[in-house]
């Protein structure tokens, strides 16, 4: 293990893209099979669909070790380490907020979630703390919607608003209900929504027993979304001395 790399992995990935969506540098599409289940049609009653909406920040995560707590940028440095001001913010809010992580990460778990310190493509109103935790993780598993939620609420950790939960459900009826703005307080348009496909999967054949597992991911993104156009303004979304 890395001191400056502590989990010796990326903190977290890239979710993959439905069709039309607005894609970047190192992005890529979702296979065709997951767009279906995702937007169309489920496979069968053990899927459930869930859709919430995608925020626009830095991407961060806080990892427990042992009985240390290590905030963490995507790439799985150190934030305190970043060249970038946000991320130096966002490992001294983390340390401050020590308690709260500690209260839902069991050693080897880390909290991911979006740093909506600076605005990068979207600026927001916030009416509540910067930091929005989408997944709970140890490894590349994450843990399933409703146990992630329950957990989270031990912290009083904000969390990304649901905007569907069921069977597939298309983009246009998404953004739909998504609206303009969101329900995070977006001053410019939303950047987009992110499909969670969670699978009641069979665990034991002989006594029929099920888990509640995560099985894929997939993104829409705006496509005349443009990245990080407020961030060489520096604009802040959240007065950085509030922290």
């Amino acid at each position: 293990m890395r001191a400056d790399k502590p989990l010796g992995r990326k903190n977290y990935g890239h979710i993959p893209h439905l069709p039309g969506s607005r894609t970047g540098p190192g992005d890529h599409m979702c296979h065709e099979g997951q767009a279906r289940i995702a937007t169309a049609k489920t496979r069968d009653k053990h899927d459930t669909v869930i859709v919430t909406e995608k925020l626009d920040g830095g991407n961060c995560g806080v990892a427990r070790i042992d009985n240390y707590i290590y905030p963490l940028g995507r790439a799985g440095y150190l934030a305190s380490s970043s060249p970038y001001l946000q991320h130096r913010h966002f490992a001294t809010w983390a340390h401050r907020h020590y308690s709260r992580f500690m209260s839902v990460l069991r050693d080897g778990e880390r909290l991911v979630g979006e740093w909506l310190l600076q605005a990068h493509g979207t600026r927001y109103e916030l009416t509540h703390e910067p930091f929005v935790a989408f997944d709970l993780m140890i490894g590349s598993e994450r843990l399933p919607y409703e146990q992630f939620l329950e957990i989270t609420q031990l912290g009083d950790f904000v969390t990304p608003y649901l905007l569907h939960m069921g069977e597939a459900i298309s983009i246009n009826e998404i953004l739909r209900i998504l609206g303009e703005k969101g329900y995070h307080g977006a001053i410019d348009q939303v950047e987009g929504a992110v499909w969670r496909v969670e699978r009641n999967k069979l665990k034991d054949r002989h006594s029929g027993k099920r888990e509640q597992v995560v099985d894929f991911l997939v993104k829409y993104v705006r496509p005349d979304k443009v990245d990080g156009i407020y961030l060489n303004d520096e604009v802040w979304n959240y007065d950085p001395k509030l922290l």
